[in-house]
């Protein structure tokens, strides 16, 4: 028994002692529940930070090879660091939730945050792709996970970097969204703020888009974990926003994140 499981038997244990039947069977559930969460959390964290570990390996490997231009190895070592600090953010949110913690969610204009992500996206997305961004004007701020919200986005562009094959670009835009219509599978009326992930990649067919989101469904092979859009939907599940995959076989996916109005999560 590892020592998190070996904690959380010590802990139900407790609680079986100091409650009464009902609200014991209500707290092991729980705890249950949050165990689970917490092993498919830790697998799409692992998958997010070997994503990170890739740029961080890729930038250095750069700067060792432009040692005799001080401003390239300047940028790269700067790529290198911010992937430091964005792997060691997202540890930091894995803790809080292993600790039963509340995760950090914060009110943020999503325009804001897709800036100062980009640099490390068109990193991530090579230099074959462009990462071109469209960002709309009157996006009300929303409820996001910084560190999570970094990862998740990053999964889908590499996703689509990998579509590409050849090359190409990957458009990302926001804007503000009003859904009206309460259709299964959809998000529930409100406002949200959208961020949109669009590629004219090979694009996936219906068998294999009903079956994306499963954790360890893969389709490429040994290079893939399955965790990636997982995670995705795990993080948009924490902050009470919403996924949705659309795709064409050889016409591309276009990826949606919607994301709450702070008043409409509370």
């Amino acid at each position: 028994m590892t020592d998190m499981a070996f904690r959380a038997e010590r802990l139900l244990q407790r609680q079986a002692e100091s409650s009464g039947g009902t609200q014991t069977a209500i707290q092991k559930e729980r705890a249950v529940r949050r165990l689970a969460s917490l092993g498919e959390m830790t697998g799409g964290i692992a998958h997010d930070l070997r994503n990170i570990l890739a740029i961080v390996e890729s930038g250095l490997r750069l700067a060792e090879r432009k040692a005799d231009q001080p401003e390239s190895v300047r940028a790269f070592i700067a790529a290198a660091r911010e992937g430091v600090a964005r792997g060691v953010e997202l540890i930091s949110q894995l803790l809080a939730f292993a600790d039963d913690r509340e995760p950090n969610l914060q009110v943020r204009d999503l325009n804001e945050l897709v800036s100062f992500s980009a640099p490390f996206l068109r990193y991530g997305a090579g230099p074959g792709v462009r990462v071109r961004l469209e960002l709309g004007s009157d996006i009300p701020s929303c409820l996001i996970g910084p560190a999570l919200f970094d990862a998740a986005v990053l999964n889908i562009v590499l996703n689509a970097r990998d579509a590409l094959r050849g090359g190409g670009e990957i458009w990302i835009g926001t804007e503000r969204l009003v859904a009206t219509n309460c259709a299964p599978g959809g998000p529930a009326p409100g406002t949200y703020a959208r961020l949109r992930v669009k590629d004219k990649g090979c694009g996936m067919s219906q068998e294999v888009l009903q079956k994306v989101l499963d954790p360890f469904f893969t389709t490429k092979g040994e290079n893939g974990t399955g965790m990636g859009l997982a995670q995705v939907r795990t993080f948009m599940q924490m902050v009470g926003g919403h996924l949705s995959i659309a795709s064409e076989r050889g016409t591309g996916t276009t990826v949606d994140l919607l994301f709450p109005l702070p008043e409409a999560a509370t």
